[in-house]
Order: C-alpha cells, then sequence, then structure tokens
C-alpha cells in the first residue's frame, strides 16, 4: 500500500513539474484535484499508522484508500491553507500557479476575494473534519485524531496569511507559549 501511494504523490509532483515547465494555469479544479495527490495526506497518515503497529491493523490501511471524507477534508486544508500563506514567496522563486493564482484566473478576481472564497472551501472542510470525528466509523478514535492533528498543524503553519513552514520563526510566539504555560499532557 505504501509504495502505491508514494508512486501516486511522485506522479502528481511530475505532473505538476508539467504545469510549470509549460507556464500552464490549471482551472482551480483541476489544480485542487492534483494537489489532493501531492497532499500526500494518504501518505503521511499511514506512516503515522504505522507507528502504532499495536492499534492499526490493515483494515485501517484499506480504509485511508477508500477515500473518506475526512482525508479529503484534510487535504484541503493542507494545501488550501498553505497556498494561502506561501503563494507570494513561491511566484517570486519560480513555482506553479497555486490555488490563489488559478482561482483568480479563473474567476477574473482579485487576490483577496480568491483568499475568501478559498478561506470558504477550508471552512467547509473543518465542517467536514468535524462530522467524521463526532460520527462513529469502522477505524479508532486515535486513528482519526491523527487526521485531524495534521489538519490542525497545517492551520496553525499558514493561519493568518502567513507561511511558517518555510519561516518557522514565525511559530516563536506560540512556542513559548507552550513553555511557559504548558499544556498537561493526559494519562
Amino acid at each position: 500500500m505504501l509504495p502505491g501511494l508514494m508512486q501516486r504523490t511522485v506522479q502528481g509532483y511530475f505532473s505538476e513539474a508539467k504545469w510549470l515547465k509549460e507556464g500552464y494555469i490549471p482551472t482551480f479544479e483541476e489544480y485542487i484535484s492534483l494537489a489532493a495527490e501531492t497532499s500526500a495526506v494518504e501518505l503521511i497518515t499511514s506512516v503515522a499508522f504505522l507507528g502504532m503497529d499495536d492499534i492499526a491493523t490493515k483494515e485501517d490501511f484499506n480504509w485511508i484508500s477508500t477515500n473518506p471524507k475526512i482525508i479529503n477534508a484534510a487535504r484541503l486544508i493542507g494545501r488550501l491553507m498553505g497556498d494561502i500563506g506561501s503563494h507570494k514567496f513561491e511566484q517570486k522563486r519560480g513555482h506553479i500557479p497555486s490555488a490563489v493564482e488559478c482561482y483568480m484566473k479563473q474567476h477574473g478576481v482579485s487576490e483577496e476575494e480568491a483568499v475568501e472564497a478559498i478561506m470558504e472551501h477550508v471552512a467547509n472542510a473543518w465542517t467536514d473534519v468535524n462530522e467524521e470525528m463526532l460520527k462513529p466509523t469502522a477505524i479508532s478514535m486515535s486513528l482519526l485524531e491523527r487526521v485531524l492533528n495534521y489538519s490542525r498543524v497545517a492551520h496553525i503553519l499558514y493561519k493568518d496569511g502567513y507561511d511558517a513552514f518555510t519561516e518557522a520563526y514565525k511559530l516563536k510566539d506560540q512556542v513559548v507559549l507552550l513553555l511557559k504555560d504548558p499544556v498537561p499532557l493526559q494519562e
């Protein structure tokens, strides 16, 4: 399963490289479709499950490949938040168009309007994550929490339109708060 997920991710990167080379700006929907593959959420989730061998079963790994709603939502949150936070920097260094540029071109809107519309997609994705966390599933809550935590991290790294993945110093205040007022761990 993991080799197949890795292969799909790499094939997605190859398609993005072709877009860049050709100067192609896809529609927002085309972009989102490919971004779902290159977000690597299924791959990251599978790797996280590997570390939980006492909990994760073969059925749980198979569940990931069934395209569950929560995985799709995590893809959108990660990719769209990342695009909003990093698109200006990425365009300066020569990168494929982000969701922001794709949306702007397709709909003929300003950057601000594109970001606003994309944030609606993010809000809808969060609704999907919350719904999936509240309803019983075939996999354990411990495993679902891995997908939830991926979404949380992506949201924090790119919230307020900045890219704390590339510029980690932007998380300094949050890290200081954790050290000053540590969050108690559950046992």
